[in-house]
Protein backbone atom coordinates (compact mmCIF):
# COMPACT_ATOMS: atom_id res chain seq x y z
CA UNK A 1 0.00 0.00 0.00
CA UNK A 2 1.58 3.44 -1.11
CA UNK A 3 2.09 5.89 1.99
CA UNK A 4 -0.64 8.06 2.64
CA UNK A 5 0.82 11.84 3.21
CA UNK A 6 -2.65 13.89 4.05
CA UNK A 7 -4.67 12.28 7.27
CA UNK A 8 -6.33 13.95 10.10
CA UNK A 9 -6.79 13.28 13.52
CA UNK A 10 -8.87 15.31 16.62
CA UNK A 11 -5.94 17.66 16.92
CA UNK A 12 -7.78 18.82 13.89
CA UNK A 13 -11.04 20.40 14.83
CA UNK A 14 -12.79 18.62 11.97
CA UNK A 15 -11.63 14.90 13.52
CA UNK A 16 -12.62 12.95 16.35
CA UNK A 17 -10.58 10.36 15.13
CA UNK A 18 -7.86 9.12 17.50
CA UNK A 19 -4.25 9.48 16.07
CA UNK A 20 -3.82 5.57 17.08
CA UNK A 21 -6.92 4.78 15.18
CA UNK A 22 -5.73 6.22 12.26
CA UNK A 23 -2.35 4.69 12.21
CA UNK A 24 -3.88 1.37 13.49
CA UNK A 25 -5.78 1.56 9.79
CA UNK A 26 -2.84 2.16 8.01
CA UNK A 27 -0.95 -0.77 9.69
CA UNK A 28 -4.12 -2.99 8.68
CA UNK A 29 -4.12 -1.67 5.41
CA UNK A 30 -0.51 -3.04 5.17
CA UNK A 31 1.22 0.42 4.83
CA UNK A 32 4.39 1.18 6.09
CA UNK A 33 4.76 4.89 5.95
CA UNK A 34 2.29 8.10 6.58
CA UNK A 35 1.83 11.20 7.47
CA UNK A 36 -0.51 12.99 10.06
CA UNK A 37 -0.83 16.51 9.29
CA UNK A 38 -3.71 17.97 10.43
CA UNK A 39 -4.77 21.55 10.03
CA UNK A 40 -3.38 25.37 11.19
CA UNK A 41 -5.63 27.68 9.87
CA UNK A 42 -4.43 30.52 11.76
CA UNK A 43 -6.12 33.99 10.35
CA UNK A 44 -4.19 37.14 12.82
CA UNK A 45 -5.97 35.98 15.68
CA UNK A 46 -6.47 33.06 17.66
CA UNK A 47 -10.45 32.65 18.12
CA UNK A 48 -11.71 29.52 20.03
CA UNK A 49 -13.68 28.29 16.53
CA UNK A 50 -11.08 28.52 14.48
CA UNK A 51 -8.53 25.83 13.13
CA UNK A 52 -5.34 26.58 15.20
CA UNK A 53 -3.46 23.76 15.78
CA UNK A 54 -2.24 23.33 19.57
CA UNK A 55 1.68 22.61 18.40
CA UNK A 56 2.63 22.65 21.96
CA UNK A 57 0.54 19.84 22.75
CA UNK A 58 0.47 17.95 19.21
CA UNK A 59 3.99 18.04 18.06
CA UNK A 60 4.93 15.85 21.48
CA UNK A 61 2.16 13.88 21.19
CA UNK A 62 2.75 12.60 17.41
CA UNK A 63 6.53 12.21 18.54
CA UNK A 64 5.79 9.57 21.13
CA UNK A 65 3.96 7.69 18.78
CA UNK A 66 6.29 7.88 16.00
CA UNK A 67 8.93 6.22 18.60
CA UNK A 68 6.11 3.73 19.71
CA UNK A 69 5.10 2.79 16.63
CA UNK A 70 8.79 2.80 15.30
CA UNK A 71 9.16 -1.21 14.42
CA UNK A 72 5.80 -1.31 12.45
CA UNK A 73 5.27 1.67 10.51
CA UNK A 74 7.13 4.93 10.00
CA UNK A 75 5.11 7.96 10.93
CA UNK A 76 5.95 11.37 9.63
CA UNK A 77 4.73 14.33 11.20
CA UNK A 78 3.25 17.06 9.08
CA UNK A 79 0.57 19.67 9.23
CA UNK A 80 -1.94 21.29 7.20
CA UNK A 81 -0.81 25.35 6.56
CA UNK A 82 -3.83 27.57 6.11
CA UNK A 83 -1.74 30.09 3.26
CA UNK A 84 -2.51 33.81 3.65
CA UNK A 85 -0.60 37.04 2.69
CA UNK A 86 -1.91 39.13 5.45
CA UNK A 87 0.53 36.90 8.12
CA UNK A 88 3.19 35.70 5.57
CA UNK A 89 5.75 36.94 8.13
CA UNK A 90 3.86 34.85 10.42
CA UNK A 91 3.87 32.10 8.30
CA UNK A 92 7.65 31.96 6.76
CA UNK A 93 9.03 32.27 10.41
CA UNK A 94 6.23 29.41 11.47
CA UNK A 95 7.61 27.29 8.47
CA UNK A 96 10.99 28.09 9.29
CA UNK A 97 11.16 27.23 12.84
CA UNK A 98 8.96 23.55 13.01
CA UNK A 99 10.19 20.77 13.59
CA UNK A 100 8.18 19.02 11.15
CA UNK A 101 8.51 16.38 7.94
CA UNK A 102 6.04 17.91 5.63
CA UNK A 103 3.82 21.16 5.32
CA UNK A 104 0.89 20.90 3.32
CA UNK A 105 0.00 24.42 1.71
CA UNK A 106 -3.66 24.98 0.99
CA UNK A 107 -5.85 27.82 -0.10
CA UNK A 108 -9.34 26.98 2.28
CA UNK A 109 -10.37 30.94 3.43
CA UNK A 110 -10.73 32.86 0.42
CA UNK A 111 -11.65 36.55 1.59
CA UNK A 112 -12.50 35.20 4.99
CA UNK A 113 -14.88 32.27 3.86
CA UNK A 114 -14.29 29.13 3.28
CA UNK A 115 -15.79 27.41 0.44
CA UNK A 116 -17.10 24.48 2.63
CA UNK A 117 -19.92 26.88 3.40
CA UNK A 118 -23.12 27.58 1.53
CA UNK A 119 -22.91 30.75 1.57
CA UNK A 120 -19.65 32.09 0.04
CA UNK A 121 -21.10 31.42 -3.54
CA UNK A 122 -24.29 33.68 -2.57
CA UNK A 123 -24.76 36.90 -4.84
CA UNK A 124 -21.85 35.63 -7.38
CA UNK A 125 -21.75 33.13 -10.72
CA UNK A 126 -19.91 29.95 -10.17
CA UNK A 127 -17.49 30.96 -12.90
CA UNK A 128 -16.82 34.18 -10.84
CA UNK A 129 -16.18 32.47 -7.89
CA UNK A 130 -13.87 29.59 -9.15
CA UNK A 131 -11.81 32.06 -11.07
CA UNK A 132 -11.32 34.35 -8.14
CA UNK A 133 -10.47 31.22 -5.74
CA UNK A 134 -7.56 30.38 -8.67
CA UNK A 135 -6.18 34.18 -8.99
CA UNK A 136 -5.68 34.26 -5.11
CA UNK A 137 -4.20 30.47 -4.69
CA UNK A 138 -1.58 31.66 -7.94
CA UNK A 139 -0.83 35.03 -5.48
CA UNK A 140 0.03 32.88 -3.04
CA UNK A 141 2.37 30.15 -4.92
CA UNK A 142 3.95 32.58 -5.98
CA UNK A 143 4.64 34.59 -2.87
CA UNK A 144 4.66 32.33 0.14
CA UNK A 145 7.52 29.47 0.08
CA UNK A 146 6.25 27.99 3.58
CA UNK A 147 5.20 24.57 1.97
CA UNK A 148 6.05 21.42 0.54
CA UNK A 149 3.37 20.14 -1.34
CA UNK A 150 0.88 22.60 -2.69
CA UNK A 151 -3.47 20.83 -1.23
CA UNK A 152 -5.74 19.70 -3.57
CA UNK A 153 -5.57 22.21 -6.12
CA UNK A 154 -9.06 22.78 -7.26
CA UNK A 155 -10.84 22.12 -3.75
CA UNK A 156 -13.25 25.01 -4.45
CA UNK A 157 -14.86 22.53 -7.08
CA UNK A 158 -16.20 20.44 -4.02
CA UNK A 159 -18.61 22.54 -2.89
CA UNK A 160 -19.76 24.15 -6.37
CA UNK A 161 -23.47 24.77 -6.98
CA UNK A 162 -23.32 22.68 -9.84
CA UNK A 163 -21.99 19.50 -8.05
CA UNK A 164 -19.20 19.74 -10.94
CA UNK A 165 -21.70 19.54 -13.69
CA UNK A 166 -20.11 22.74 -15.59
CA UNK A 167 -16.32 22.16 -14.60
CA UNK A 168 -13.24 21.20 -16.31
CA UNK A 169 -9.71 22.23 -16.85
CA UNK A 170 -10.10 22.91 -20.12
CA UNK A 171 -12.49 25.85 -18.93
CA UNK A 172 -9.97 27.14 -16.32
CA UNK A 173 -7.10 26.39 -18.30
CA UNK A 174 -5.92 29.82 -18.69
CA UNK A 175 -6.01 30.32 -14.76
CA UNK A 176 -4.59 26.75 -13.66
CA UNK A 177 -1.59 26.91 -15.92
CA UNK A 178 -0.13 30.09 -14.11
CA UNK A 179 -0.71 27.91 -10.63
CA UNK A 180 1.26 25.20 -12.01
CA UNK A 181 4.28 26.61 -13.85
CA UNK A 182 4.77 28.35 -10.23
CA UNK A 183 5.09 25.24 -8.66
CA UNK A 184 7.43 23.65 -11.09
CA UNK A 185 9.60 26.99 -11.04
CA UNK A 186 9.05 27.09 -7.41
CA UNK A 187 10.70 23.61 -6.98
CA UNK A 188 7.13 22.95 -4.96
CA UNK A 189 5.73 18.97 -5.22
CA UNK A 190 1.35 19.15 -6.34
CA UNK A 191 -0.90 17.33 -3.61
CA UNK A 192 -2.64 14.48 -5.44
CA UNK A 193 -6.06 14.64 -3.18
CA UNK A 194 -8.11 11.50 -3.45
CA UNK A 195 -11.05 12.93 -1.31
CA UNK A 196 -12.68 14.26 -4.40
CA UNK A 197 -14.02 10.90 -4.58
CA UNK A 198 -15.52 10.58 -1.69
CA UNK A 199 -17.11 14.22 -2.30
CA UNK A 200 -19.25 12.39 -5.75
CA UNK A 201 -16.65 14.44 -8.28
CA UNK A 202 -15.72 11.13 -9.93
CA UNK A 203 -11.82 12.48 -9.84
CA UNK A 204 -9.26 13.40 -7.18
CA UNK A 205 -8.40 16.65 -6.96
CA UNK A 206 -7.02 18.03 -8.75
CA UNK A 207 -8.82 16.61 -11.67
CA UNK A 208 -6.46 13.88 -14.25
CA UNK A 209 -6.28 16.49 -16.65
CA UNK A 210 -4.89 19.24 -14.32
CA UNK A 211 -1.82 16.32 -12.97
CA UNK A 212 -1.28 15.40 -16.88
CA UNK A 213 -0.90 18.91 -17.56
CA UNK A 214 1.52 18.96 -14.27
CA UNK A 215 3.19 15.96 -15.70
CA UNK A 216 3.66 18.26 -19.15
CA UNK A 217 4.89 21.30 -18.28
CA UNK A 218 7.50 19.61 -16.45
CA UNK A 219 6.25 18.56 -12.96
CA UNK A 220 7.62 15.46 -11.36
CA UNK A 221 6.84 15.99 -7.48
CA UNK A 222 3.96 14.75 -6.55
CA UNK A 223 2.58 13.83 -3.00
CA UNK A 224 -0.30 11.40 -2.49
CA UNK A 225 -3.14 11.82 0.26
CA UNK A 226 -6.46 10.73 1.65
CA UNK A 227 -7.31 13.79 3.02
CA UNK A 228 -9.03 11.29 5.56
CA UNK A 229 -10.64 12.74 8.59
CA UNK A 230 -11.95 8.89 9.82
CA UNK A 231 -10.16 5.71 10.12
CA UNK A 232 -12.46 4.35 6.81
CA UNK A 233 -11.34 7.17 4.45
CA UNK A 234 -7.52 6.20 4.77
CA UNK A 235 -6.53 5.08 1.53
CA UNK A 236 -9.46 5.50 -0.54
CA UNK A 237 -9.14 5.00 -3.76
CA UNK A 238 -5.10 5.05 -4.06
CA UNK A 239 -4.89 1.73 -6.00
CA UNK A 240 -7.05 3.86 -8.88
CA UNK A 241 -4.97 6.31 -8.55
CA UNK A 242 -1.87 5.02 -8.61
CA UNK A 243 -3.08 3.51 -12.68
CA UNK A 244 -3.99 7.17 -12.87
CA UNK A 245 -0.56 8.47 -12.35
CA UNK A 246 0.92 6.38 -14.03
CA UNK A 247 -1.00 6.79 -17.35
CA UNK A 248 -0.19 10.97 -16.54
CA UNK A 249 3.94 9.70 -17.07
CA UNK A 250 4.53 9.70 -13.22
CA UNK A 251 6.91 7.03 -11.93
CA UNK A 252 7.19 8.09 -8.47
CA UNK A 253 5.08 9.76 -5.88
CA UNK A 254 7.24 11.84 -2.97
CA UNK A 255 7.22 11.36 0.88
CA UNK A 256 8.40 13.69 3.02
CA UNK A 257 11.30 13.46 5.87
CA UNK A 258 12.80 16.40 7.26
CA UNK A 259 11.34 18.90 4.87
CA UNK A 260 13.12 16.74 1.78
CA UNK A 261 11.15 14.42 -1.08
CA UNK A 262 12.06 10.60 -1.12
CA UNK A 263 10.79 9.11 -4.24
CA UNK A 264 8.71 5.97 -3.76
CA UNK A 265 7.90 3.85 -7.05
CA UNK A 266 4.17 3.01 -8.15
Amino acid sequence: MLPDSHIHTNFSQDSSALPETQIDQCLLLGMKELCITDHHDYEGDAKEDSFVLDFDAYLPYMRRLSRKYADRIRINIGVELGLQLHIQEYLEKLAQNLEVDFIIGSSHFIDKKDPYFPDFFEGKSEREVYEHYFEVTLNRIRTLDCFDSFGHLDYIVRYGPSANRHYSFQAYQDHIDPILKALVEKGKSLECNTAGFRYGLNHPNPSEDILKRYHELGGELITLGSDAHSPNAIACEFGRMQAILKDCGFRYIMVYRQRKPHPIPL
